[in-house]
């Protein structure tokens, strides 16, 4: 009898954490889903904001910037050409002497004809949220275009509306990926985004701050 007590116990038990991590799943899908309103994939009905939010990815030794995070500027070089934005935030992480994204990002900027006066590197954006707060509370960005890739662009919206940004989003499609990458970037964007509801919802964490630079011309 005690034994299958036990048994039904664990089955409960299992049906409710399924049962639990549905809803979940379900919830973070309608979540992503709900900021794809504000994705734009025709350059020509990209709506102009005067500053262009570029998030950060890896940087290979030697200050190489990885394919992803080419695909990043490159996008954003677009914008600029095209006249849609007048400046560019090149926002990533910094953290250690040998390894500098925005570093990378603002030479490969410059070598694809953007000037330096439309530049500025933010050497905070360690993560997601990191870059939409500073860009709000740092460079006092309220209106913006953010160009990241299409797996990670309903986070960084998501985050950036919640922290008071008008912000629409461009993804980043100069390039196309095996699709091992992609299916496990999706897969890593399902946890990244239940932490972002927690981080702007419930924690609100500070990230690195610093004084304010107001962005000229935006």
């Amino acid at each position: 009898m005690e034994g299958i007590r036990h048994r039904l116990l664990r089955s409960r038990l299992a049906w409710g954490v399924m049962l639990g991590g549905g809803l979940l799943l379900a919830g973070l899908v309608t979540l992503w889903l709900s900021q794809r309103k504000y994705v734009y994939t025709n350059i020509d009905r990209v709506p102009e904001a005067p500053v262009a939010v570029v998030f950060g990815a890896a940087v290979y030794p030697g200050g190489r910037p990885s394919p992803v995070l080419a695909d990043r500027v490159e996008a954003a070089v677009r914008l600029y050409r095209a006249g849609k934005v007048r400046k560019l935030l090149l926002s990533g992480d910094n953290r250690f002497v040998n390894y500098n994204e925005p570093g990378a990002m603002m030479r490969y900027a410059l070598q694809l004809g953007v000037p330096r006066e439309a530049l500025q590197p933010d050497y905070g954006g360690r993560r997601t949220y990191d870059t939409c707060y500073r860009a709000r509370h740092i460079f006092g960005v309220d209106r913006a275009i953010l160009i990241t890739q299409d797996f990670h662009l309903s986070r960084a919206l998501f985050i950036c509306r919640e922290l008071g940004m008008e912000a629409v989003g461009f993804p980043a499609r100069e390039r196309r990926y095996p699709l091992r990458f992609t299916l496990a970037w999706y897969a890593r964007e399902s946890l990244a985004l239940l932490r972002a509801v927690i981080d702007v919802l419930l924690r609100r964490p500070p990230p690195v701050m610093g004084e304010p630079i107001p962005l000229e011309g935006k």
